[in-house]
């Protein structure tokens, strides 16, 4: 079985609406509330460059990607690459991220999924980082 299908997938349901869970997606200063500490920079336009700057488990770190879809209160997707993973810097290495956003009554659904891990563990493993951002976006957002 390829990498391809090795798709981790995390989502919760938020009670804000979708322009206010879209605004922590792009939004730094709550980014990084959320997302381990993370500095991301990017333009937020399709074709940018997003980076990431923080430190994880001790070590610093600066992940790079590009946005690749980005539709306002509805989908944010770009691919990730880390250093941290030990893989050459090339295309077939980077995953895609990609979050989608739904209405739900008076809440958001946030599906989440990144593609290309290398394992069944690696899959868990990103399942269960990503389930606790979201865990967190929920808690920031709600809280603000």
């Amino acid at each position: 079985m390829g990498t391809q299908n090795l798709i981790a997938k995390a989502e919760v349901l938020i009670a804000a609406s979708t322009a206010e869970v879209w605004q922590a997606l792009i939004d730094p200063a709550l980014i990084k509330k959320y997302m381990f500490g993370t500095t991301v920079q990017s333009d937020w336009k399709k074709g940018s460059k997003i980076t990431w700057q923080g430190e994880w488990k001790g070590k610093k770190y600066e992940d790079k990607g590009e946005i690749t879809a980005i539709e306002p209160n509805k989908v944010l997707q770009y691919t990730h690459f880390s250093p941290l993973s030990g893989l050459e810097d090339k295309p077939e290495n980077y995953h895609t991220v990609t979050i989608g956003l739904s209405a739900e009554n008076d809440q958001t659904k946030v599906v989440l999924t990144q593609d290309k891990n290398l394992s069944e563990k690696g899959q868990q493993e990103s399942q269960k980082n990503w389930e606790n951002m979201l865990q967190s976006l929920k808690e920031v957002v709600e809280s603000n």
